[in-house]
């Protein structure tokens, strides 16, 4: 019951987010900038790493805001400028925390710099690529985030029914025992199967190249699983069962959105790709 009740807040939560605005959307993605960070930092720790944690979730925050603002369907500005600002804090950001460094008396520094840099590729980029998915769907200065709308039903029906399927099937077969002994190869193509439907009704719901949207649920389903196992092989170096505590019943947030921090970027680049090389449409 504790674990149905927060699942469908956390649910509520980012979905009326979603919808209603790109500041609600924005300030959700920023509050699991900051606890992923958090959470991912904490992972380290246990495992005697000493990460710049406070730089490093500033820096985040500063990266996820600056692409927010910038983004097409906030200020209208457009995705060059967000892309341009990206690379320039991340560019200044590897010299700072350097210097940053020389005053902590650090027995293994290079370990520190690149952890916290590591907290902030493998939680911050995700979340700005989900925002610029969401930000993608309309015009310029037009909040129509219908296609990120589709990205979480996809993530969420493959994660519902690799969950049923492997439990029901009672097949033996395991997907990758060494990181997660439950799930297995049965549970994978029942998740598979149900986020393609989930990517074909969005099809005929939005319009656009059917093939085009079943490609974008194959992809984001199939890179939403190994985002599970990337973060239960973090859990399990740090001898953790869960990254937090946040959300009751589940955990963390890394617990919760762990596949979307791995598919988010790879639907980014799917998106970008169908868009600007093949000429597939999306949109409505």
């Amino acid at each position: 019951m504790t674990r149905s009740l927060s699942g469908i807040v956390v649910a509520a939560t980012v979905v009326n987010g979603l919808v209603w605005s790109p500041w609600s959307f924005g300030a959700v993605l920023a509050l699991l900038v900051a606890g992923g960070m958090y959470e991912f930092y904490a992972l380290a720790g246990r495992r005697g790493v000493r990460p710049q944690r406070v730089l490093g979730i500033a820096v985040g925050l500063v990266l996820f805001v600056l692409n927010m603002v910038l983004t097409r369907g906030v200020a209208g500005i457009g995705l060059d400028s967000a892309m341009l600002a990206t690379l320039a804090l991340l560019l200044l950001t590897v010299p700072l925390l350097l210097v940053c460094e020389l005053y902590r008396k650090n027995d293994d520094p290079m370990t520190a710099v690149g952890t916290t840099l590591l907290g902030i590729f493998y939680i911050v980029l995700p979340l700005i690529c989900l925002f610029h998915i969401a930000a993608a769907g309309g015009r310029q200065g037009e909040w129509r985030p219908w296609v990120a709308l589709v990205y979480i039903f996809v993530i969420w029906t493959n994660d519902v029914l690799a969950y049923l399927v492997g439990k029901y099937s009672g097949g033996p077969h395991k997907l990758f025992p060494r990181l997660s002994p439950n799930k297995s190869w049965e549970g994978f193509f029942g998740g598979m199967a149900g986020a393609v439907a989930v990517g074909l009704a969005a099809g005929h719901w939005l319009g656009g190249n059917l093939w085009a949207w079943a490609g974008f649920a194959f992809v984001t389903a199939g890179a939403g699983v190994l985002g599970d196992l990337a973060e239960s092989m973090f859990k399990r170096a740090a001898a953790e069962k869960d990254s937090g505590t946040l959300i009751p019943g589940h955990g963390g947030v890394l617990d919760r959105f762990d596949a979307v921090l791995l598919s988010a970027p790879f639907a980014a680049v799917y998106l970008l790709v169908c868009r600007f090389v093949f000429d597939a449409g999306f949109y409505c």
